[in-house]
């Protein structure tokens, strides 16, 4: 396993989570159950904040303001690339920030664009960020696996990508 390190790891989360876009924003409901439920990313910023639009009054809201420590779970499984994010999020009302990160493909659950009441910014700022994704192409990752299947040898090092990122 090939591990990234510093800027090189940050870089690369950031572009799987905005690439990979949908995520499973997981919070912890009155009961104490974990309650998953699908986000589209916005952005991961030069901070690591990751955003996403929600209306304000909802289950998640209330669940992340009751208990701030949210996970994410980006998964891209024909590529072969997941992301997992623990951190804190919170509710943020920044018109300016809305009018940069809203675009109209939000209409499908925004009506009235930014003009839907209770429509407001979530933030999940991270506290740690795992990757995991092929290191080689396929072609290659697949012969190398053939490669370590007939010798019954562990796979070359570089056919996995990963990281861990302390926020």
């Amino acid at each position: 396993m090939t591990e990234l390190t510093g800027n090189e790891a940050r870089t690369r989360a950031k572009e799987l989570v905005e690439d990979i876009d949908i995520t499973m924003l997981t919070t912890r409901d009155d009961s104490g159950n974990l309650v998953s439920r699908p986000m589209s990313t916005r952005r991961m910023d030069e901070n690591g904040d990751i955003w996403f639009f929600t209306a304000e009054h909802t289950k998640k809201v209330d669940e992340a303001e009751a208990d701030d420590e949210v996970g994410l779970s980006y998964c891209d499984p024909k590529a072969m690339r997941y992301v997992s994010v623990a951190g804190r999020a919170g509710v943020v009302h920044d018109d300016a920030l809305m009018r940069e990160l809203y675009s109209p493909s939000l209409e499908v659950w925004f009506e009235d664009g930014l003009d839907t009441p209770g429509i407001t910014l979530l933030r999940v700022t991270p506290v740690e960020v795992e990757f995991w994704e092929p290191g080689q192409n396929r072609l290659a990752q697949a012969a190398g696996m053939l490669k370590a299947l007939v010798t019954r040898d562990t796979p070359d090092d570089d056919i996995v990508r990963h990281a861990k990122i302390s926020y």
